[in-house]
């Protein structure tokens, strides 16, 4: 169940400016860091329900900004790719209970911070070539799949989009668009699977001028402010909340 109390919106307002923050202007990564804060606190389901259409709203107000710095075959590859991805969560999440997604969503989390740590020294090494077109599909479902059960598509996704060596620009706005559709496919399956209520609605509604706060923030901070402090407080925050998912879905 799912309370609009004053301890909620404590923990939601803040985890929603992360997200439009993050979405807007630092490629999507970390966005999916507010679903992990708020399954800490609502059921996972009712959490990512929460989340969603907030980030919906985040995808068409940064849609603009953006607007033809993408690469529209990358984009069509990886998009191409997401639908089958999202249909794969989708069965699975149907089958699954709340305890396994609370693990899947801590092991998501921290598997994040490994691959941006490792990435950072050296210990794990993208391509240096541009990888071939099948691999933009691949990681396209992969994408799809890992936003469906966490809104994680940001790191499949960045394994082929990197090896592109695309401007930041350019690669933001790739992002953008990868997931303003995957975003679209995700919202069918979730409401036939209940994760929209009444309550996830007015929750939407309290909490969409923080979105859009967080969406204005992250276009300007694109271009003005370094992504190390942003991406260190991301880590922080994803290893607390994985392990503390993790323990919780366990015990």
């Amino acid at each position: 169940m799912l309370v609009l109390d004053v301890w909620f919106f404590a923990i939601a307002a803040p985890a929603v400016v992360f997200a439009g923050l993050s979405k807007g202007g630092f490629g999507s990564g970390a966005s999916f860091a507010s679903a992990s804060v708020l399954a800490l606190v609502i059921e996972p389901g009712l959490a990512l329900g929460v989340i969603l259409p907030l980030l919906m709203l985040v995808d068409a107000a940064t849609l603009r900004p953006y607007w033809g710095e993408w690469d529209w075959r990358v984009c069509a590859l990886m998009i191409a790719g997401g639908l089958p991805g999202v249909a794969l969560g989708a069965m699975l999440f149907s089958r699954t209970d709340a305890d396994v997604f609370r693990v899947l969503i801590g092991v998501i989390s921290l598997g994040f911070v490994i691959w941006q740590v490792g990435r950072a020294q050296g210990w794990i090494r993208l391509a240096q070539a541009a990888l071939p077109q099948w691999v933009g599909v691949v990681t396209g479902t992969v994408a799809g799949f890992t936003s469906f059960v966490s809104h994680a598509g940001g790191p499949p996704a960045a394994v082929y989009l990197l090896s592109l060596k695309p401007g930041k620009t350019e690669y933001q706005a790739n992002t953008v668009l990868i997931f303003t559709a995957i975003n679209i496919f995700k919202f069918v399956p979730y409401a036939f699977l209940g994760m929209f209520t009444v309550q996830t609605g007015m929750a939407n509604l309290a909490l969409a001028p923080f979105a859009l706060f967080g969406a204005w923030l992250g276009v300007k901070a694109h271009h003005l402010v370094p992504e190390r402090a942003f991406f260190l407080l991301t880590y922080v925050l994803l290893v607390l909340t994985g392990t503390k998912l993790i323990w919780d879905g366990l015990t």
